[in-house]
């Protein structure tokens, strides 16, 4: 992966961890944990994958952020020197719930 695009998820990642800390107001008791970012090559839009707690919240998660991605991403636009800014675009991370089932398994298997 050209470094180029490694600098741009990183920066993203802190970027939004931080705007989602502090403008991210999450209904009650949901917990929203950004847990990748990764740019397309062009790096005009970039999937940002998040993990929420409880997880039968995680539709409500991604319709909030749905709903706030364009104040989001006008935040980003300010703080970012770069240009383009990358289109963000929501995920739930579906690679940690594999992790998480086959450690599952693993245990079972344990026992």
């Amino acid at each position: 992966m050209p470094k180029r695009i490694e600098s741009v998820e990183k920066l993203l990642r802190k970027e939004l961890s931080s705007i989602l800390l502090r403008e991210g107001d999450f209904p009650e008791g949901l917990l929203v944990t950004l847990t990748n970012v990764q740019a397309f090559p062009n790096l005009q839009e970039a999937t940002v994958y998040i993990r929420v707690i409880p997880e039968g919240r995680t539709k409500e998660a991604l319709s909030f952020l749905r709903k706030k991605v364009y104040e989001i991403q006008q935040i980003l636009n300010r703080r970012l020197r770069m240009r383009p800014v990358p289109k963000i675009r929501w995920s739930e991370d579906q690679e940690l719930l594999a992790r998480e089932e086959i450690e599952k398994l693993f245990e079972k298997i344990k026992e």
